[in-house]
């Protein structure tokens, strides 16, 4: 994971909503002695060997390990080789100690001389208060954590009950991070919440009542705004909500180790963004890839309709739900979960469709964006998560430019609140109406309408605007495509070899088509575009249809039709009244969708 903190930015995020006031007020039976469990060391062991920290040497990301020492524990604090904030951070955090650490906690006594030896340099070359470097303040949870693990790894690797005087200063390290924890509080997001049960661990070990009562406290405050009474994180970002699903299990369970009782409201928070979770489940098991997310599967949590999500429907139970909509702004459905012996799992449809509050936190500027799965594979992806030192392709990841939107690019992007303006879901289809300001003087609709037998998108984009514009609805295509544009109205992309194919064609509606109304953008670095990132330091040439306008106004109606790799997709159109009509032929599946006089888009067949 990437550093979150921005220099020179406020990370704090201010709790709004009610505090939950039930955090230690029952009483705990417990079966053991209050304790913290070292929490390991968020994988940065595995690419750090004893054999590394022998040498002064530390690895993260895709980077080479780099010698930031002078071989004897005297590390040079100060060193950024890479000029990376996440390398930065993450050297801070010590947590690349963590197999010296696991090895000392075993008896290993040289492991132990160089991870203490390393910890203590951190602690005398870099003395309270750290606040100015930003480095080392975001880390100073994992950091606390990671002195807390040493602590236990001392006890046991000498087998002893109380720090011997050469490892005293541990509790005067914890103390200060204490001081610190205690200072600045992130609030209310993940950060907050890693920072609140770090101080608790930091109470639970020496006995500190004032900071865990500080961090319960917290924690009340915390839990209700990061997670909403639907289910929503406040993090726009379905990996985001993923890790803190997890958070806050952790939180549970660390009260409770220190005897404590959690309460019922984390509990209740988390089973709600369990269920948002399953919903955001795509067709391949995988979360739909929106804002900072790289593609990661949904995790099976036995017990919960994850688990039937995440499992691909081999284990759990069955969801109740097919379809969500939440007002921090997401819309996820699917064609069904798999129980139809014909389609299977894989075989349904899945969507994700974003909109809402204005772009926040780990959000992206991908209001009205649409991700689609089908056929058992991608069909319209995300742009995706570019590394936060990605510069231009940073700044394009996030921008509308990278997402299936109608985009204005001769206008700024105001970051508008988009709304909901109208929902339906029926057995065979669901629609959504979006509204709202692009740019300056610019107004946006989107209509979307998703159909199950056969599994297609509809959407019908229209914009007006004071001034010329020039409009863009892009479809963003997986990476393993290619896209041909084959007329005015049609492109079609494959995969080499696959059984599936997409065929996106626009049908003219409310205005003519132009010369180079359909066009593939790919690989593109002037404007970027055409790109697609899996994960955060993996930048894939991908193709990007783009359907384009320029004047006042748009109207835009395009399909995204995906069919079998010898599937053909024909259709006509009439007018019945002052009733559009577009008649389907998809792979031999016949079906029609009109739109109203009144501007309603709508299965008609």
């Amino acid at each position: 994971m990437d550093a979150q903190f921005v220099a020179g930015a406020s990370n704090v995020v201010p709790a709004t909503a009610p505090a939950a006031t039930d955090i230690g007020t029952a009483r705990m039976q417990a079966a053991v002695a209050p304790y913290y469990a070292c929490p390991g060391f968020s994988g940065l062991e595995a690419t750090n060997p004893l054999a590394n920290l022998y040498a002064d040497k530390f690895a993260w990301g895709p980077y080479a390990a780099y010698k930031v020492g002078n071989g004897g524990g005297n590390i040079n604090w100060s060193l950024n080789p890479y000029k990376n904030a996440s390398w930065y951070m993450w050297f801070h955090s010590l947590r690349w100690l963590g197999q010296g650490i696991i090895a000392a906690g075993k008896g290993d006594l040289t492991a132990l001389t160089r991870v203490n030896t390393i910890a203590y340099d951190w602690y005398r070359d870099n003395p309270y208060s750290w606040k100015a470097n930003v480095g080392a303040w975001e880390s100073t949870m994992h950091r606390t954590n990671v002195l807390i693990c040493l602590r236990q790894a001392v006890l046991s690797g000498l087998q002893v009950t109380t720090l011997p005087a050469k490892y005293t200063w541990i509790d005067s390290a914890l103390l200060s991070h204490a001081r610190f924890l205690t200072n600045y509080w992130s609030g209310a997001w993940n950060h907050g919440t890693d920072e609140s049960i770090a101080l608790f661990g930091v109470g639970c070990t020496l006995g500190r009542t004032d900071y865990k009562n500080l961090a319960q406290q917290r924690l009340g405050a915390g839990i209700t705004t990061s997670i909403d009474a639907q289910g929503s994180t406040n993090e726009q970002s379905t990996g985001y909500a993923a890790f803190n699903y997890s958070l806050w299990g952790r939180a549970i369970a660390v009260l409770q180790n220190c005897g404590v009782s959690p309460g019922t409201t984390i509990a209740t928070r988390r089973e709600l963004l369990a269920k948002w979770l399953t919903l955001a489940t795509n067709s391949l098991g995988k979360l739909h890839q929106l804002g900072d997310t790289e593609v990661q599967a949904t995790y099976p949590w036995t017990g919960t309709p994850m688990e039937y999500a995440g499992s691909l429907g081999t284990r759990g139970t069955v969801p109740p739900w097919r379809v969500g909509v939440y007002s921090a702004g997401y819309v996820f459905g699917r064609t069904g979960w798999g129980t139809d012996p014909a389609r299977g799992f894989t075989g349904e449809s899945a969507y994700s469709i974003r909109f809402g509050p204005a772009r926040a936190f780990h959000g992206h500027f991908d209001h009205t964006s649409i991700t689609y799965t089908a056929r058992g594979r991608d069909i319209v992806v995300d742009g995706g998560y570019a590394a936060y030192n990605a510069g231009a392709y940073r700044t394009w990841a996030v921008s509308p430019a990278a997402h299936s939107v109608m985009t204005t690019p001769l206008s700024a992007y105001p970051n508008p609140v988009t709304r909901l303006t109208a929902s339906s879901v029926k057995a065979n289809a669901e629609s959504y109406v979006f509204t709202d300001v692009p740019g300056s003087g610019i107004s946006r609709a989107r209509s979307v309408l998703v159909l199950k037998d056969p599994d297609l998108l509809v959407v019908w984009d229209r914009a007006s605007a004071r001034t010329a514009q020039a409009f863009q609805t892009l479809w963003h295509l997986p990476p393993d495509q290619r896209a041909t544009v084959y007329s005015r109205t049609t492109a079609v992309a494959m995969a080499p070899g696959d059984t599936t194919r997409t065929v996106l064609f626009q049908v003219p509606f409310k205005q003519a088509l132009p010369a180079g109304a359909t066009l593939v953008k790919q690989a593109q670095t002037n404007p970027i575009q055409g790109w697609y990132y899996p994960t955060s330091y993996d930048r894939r040439s991908a193709p990007t249809v783009m359907l384009a306008r320029s004047g006042r106004s748009a109207s835009i109606l395009s399909f995204v039709v995906p069919v079998r790799a010898s599937g053909g997709v024909t259709y006509s159109v009439r007018q019945s009244g002052t009733t559009f009509i577009v008649n389907l032929n998809v792979g031999g599946q016949k079906t029609a969708i009109a739109i109203s006089g009144g501007g309603s888009l709508y299965r008609a067949g």
